[in-house]
């Protein structure tokens, strides 16, 4: 990587996929700086090239892209407090906290910055170590131009929802529909089989390779079957999701049966004290 495209990138929120995200960047060469709320967490991250920040406002100072990768709208509105007086006049700020389109209007509204990048990230902590999330985004081009190379060090590929801000968060809500959806499906399949005495393995074997097979439900499904709930995407972060997925089918006056249900399904796992665990605990729910 040349001198003109290593970037001093500051990645605030250091959990599954930020830091995988952390690390990708620094990998790829860039000066990486990162700062979490408990800074047990951002100290777990460091490594050489890597440094901790003791507050937003020293991890911000002097970056060219900022990454904010949190829990929701509330934890990135309280940071944006910090984070955008701290901002410099060419930085871009690259909010990836899923949030949904009325998420980011609200950090827009009240954060009053002009440098923000609708950047959500498709993937878990597999694609987030190894640099190969889907970038989805949104906002002023020479923005997302600006901070390519931070991007690339963290994607496989982007796709453009349009230069609004909400139309990338907008996109993230409808794949993680998909994902939310085929994950508590693969677990209904998973019981059922349980259930009626079959060997779950049978259901992923006979479905793989062919027209109704899915990557995702191989994954999903192995995990569920040997009682693997290491977090890639925790169970709390899918509820969180599905919630926000579900006001945006209201809002857009669709039916909400279906997020309804897997709404129902996440709540339970979560309620049973599993919400830290992955998302593949919603087998657990049957």
């Amino acid at each position: 990587m040349t001198e003109e495209t290593t970037q001093r990138v500051a990645v605030l929120g250091t959990g599954v996929m930020g830091a995988g995200m952390a690390h990708a960047l620094r990998r790829a060469g860039h000066d990486v700086v990162v700062w979490n709320r408990t800074r047990s967490k951002a100290e777990d991250v460091a490594t050489e090239g890597i440094s901790v920040a003791d507050s937003v406002t020293d991890a911000v100072r002097g970056a060219d892209v900022v990454v904010t990768i949190l829990f929701d709208a509330d934890a990135v509105v309280q940071v944006a407090r910090e984070l955008v007086p701290a901002l410099g006049s060419d930085t871009v700020w690259l909010q990836s906290t899923t949030v949904g389109p009325a998420g980011i209007a609200r950090i827009a509204a009240e954060s009053g910055s002009d440098r923000i990048v609708d950047a959500s990230m498709l993937g878990t902590k597999a694609p987030a170590e190894q640099g190969k999330l889907v970038a989805l985004l949104s906002g002023p081009t020479a923005l997302i131009d600006a901070a390519r190379p931070a991007l690339e060090a963290m994607t496989a590929r982007s796709v453009v929802a349009g230069e609004a801000l909400g139309k990338a968060s907008a996109l993230k809500l409808v794949c993680n529909a998909w994902i939310v959806s085929i994950t508590a499906a693969t677990a209904q399949s998973v019981a059922l089989a349980e259930g009626l005495d079959i060997d779950p393995a049978l259901f992923l074997a006979s479905i793989e390779g062919g027209p109704t097979d899915s990557a995702y439900a191989q994954l999903k499904g192995k995990a569920m079957i040997g009682a693997d709930y290491s977090p890639s995407f925790a169970v709390d972060g899918a509820l969180k999701d599905t919630g926000l997925i579900r006001d945006a089918l209201a809002g857009a006056e669709l039916r909400t049966d279906l997020a309804d249900a897997v709404l129902a399904l996440f709540t339970r796992t979560s309620s049973s004290g599993q919400g830290d665990d992955d998302m593949s605990a919603v087998r657990t729910a049957f």
